[in-house]
């Protein structure tokens, strides 16, 4: 099966400009893309991971990427899929996420011997001359056509800024220096990022008039309701320093029956045959296809070892296909600036082992009856956890799957 033929079997493309062409260059290998990356954090979190897969197995194809590092839209924002302003953040923040983008992004895609490209935008459009803009881009853009778009008529009610205006051009703009500077023919991205696209391939065509395509892919973060890539306490990041390799892993084997098969055709690289198979699946046999969705995706993230620790602390606390033991819990490591008087209190506790991302939060599953330590219920939220009572199979509880096994340093 050629490669296109194989996006479209995993269901991973939306829309595209012109199908017969990209479908060509594809399978050529002669396809030259871009996808960009915002650096809004200090890590890569799940929907980039959905980006670099396809990056990855396109690239396996034959075909070159072109990671986009945006170091100028960053300074603006996209108003993509947002109800209100993103905060605006500093030079230094901003070129401080994009190397940590960058060194992610190198466990995923190939950058040697040509086979990549990182670029960062920032190198054009920070030195941007405005009334040349206005002249060389603006010019080619109608505020009717502007204002038709998804990602502008969403906030036009509540309020769009002028600033947030201008990342359709800066986008467009974008396309159109990676044509000129890197020969790069097409722009792929989500599909919330439609409108932003077509505006780059018309100012190719208009500017230049050469061909661009535009391909959109089915991002499960932007088409199913951006439902994916949350967890009870926050976003799932690629950093382990942020999720760890079991929390990721549980993100994983968590999801909706609905779901997990369609995870495994869009992200796993396990053959096509192999997932038609697990297509007929149904009841506890799910189970098993969650197991192997977290086992592979815990593994392209966090390595096979981690991968295999977090499926053994799994199986030790829920059951499973294998064994496993407590000592492949996740850890909350508690030093002794952590306790008052040789205590700590359960809202803090479970701030600081993560499960909860405030006191609120905390109090709010400690009263409905979620929290336990060592088995036991903890049902006031003005419990004191003891540092005597501490010992090796100590383990904080809340909900049914989070789980940390309390250890002193």
């Amino acid at each position: 099966m050629k490669i296109y033929d194989e996006l479209i079997a995993r269901g991973l493309i939306a829309q595209v400009t012109d199908e017969g062409k990209i479908k060509d260059l594809v399978n050529e290998g002669k396809a030259r893309f871009y996808i960009g990356f915002d650096p809004t954090a200090d890590s890569l979190h799940v929907g980039h991971f959905m980006a670099l897969c396809l990056m990855k197995r396109l690239q396996m194809a034959g075909n070159q990427p072109i990671a986009l590092l945006g170091g100028g839209t960053g300074m603006i924002g996209d108003p993509s899929g947002r109800t209100d302003m993103r905060q605006m953040m500093t030079k230094e923040t901003i070129a401080h996420n994009i190397e940590c983008f960058k060194v992610q992004m190198s466990r995923f895609i190939e950058f040697d011997e040509g086979k990549a490209i990182m670029v960062n935008n920032a190198d054009w459009l920070m030195n941007l001359n405005y009334i040349e803009l206005l002249r060389e881009v603006g010019a080619h853009f109608t505020v009717n056509r502007m204002l038709s778009a998804e990602c502008y008529k969403a906030r036009w009610e509540k309020g769009l800024s002028f600033l947030e205006f201008n990342y359709m051009i800066m986008q467009a703009y974008d396309f159109y220096r990676l044509y000129q500077d890197y020969d790069c023919n097409m722009e792929f991205g989500g599909d919330d990022q439609w409108s932003n696209m077509l505006a780059g391939t018309e100012l190719i065509r208009r500017k230049l008039g050469k061909d661009a395509f535009a391909m959109t892919i089915n991002l499960l973060l932007n088409s199913e309701g951006k439902k994916m890539g949350k967890t009870q306490s926050g976003a799932v990041w690629l950093d382990p320093n942020k999720t760890s390799p079991f929390d990721f892993y549980q993100y994983w084997r968590n999801i909706p029956d609905a779901d997990v098969l369609k995870c495994v055709r869009m992200l796993t690289f396990l053959p096509l045959e192999q997932i038609d198979e697990m297509d007929k699946w149904e009841g506890s046999q799910l189970n098993k296809a969650k197991e192997i969705l977290a086992y592979e995706l815990t593994s392209m993230v966090h390595g096979r070892e981690e991968a295999k620790s977090a499926q053994a602390g799994a199986v030790a606390m829920f059951g499973g296909t294998g064994g496993g033991n407590i000592e492949s819990m996740p850890e909350t490591v508690l030093s002794d600036s952590d306790f008052t008087d040789d205590g700590i209190g359960i809202l803090k506790l479970l701030v600081t082992s993560g499960l909860a991302s405030s006191n609120n939060e905390a109090r709010r599953a400690v009263e409905q009856g979620g929290v336990s330590i060592g088995g036991e219920k903890i049902t006031d939220s003005a419990y004191v956890l003891n540092k005597a009572d501490i010992h090796d199979d100590l383990v904080l509880k809340k909900g049914k799957k989070n789980f940390r096994k309390l250890v002193l340093g």
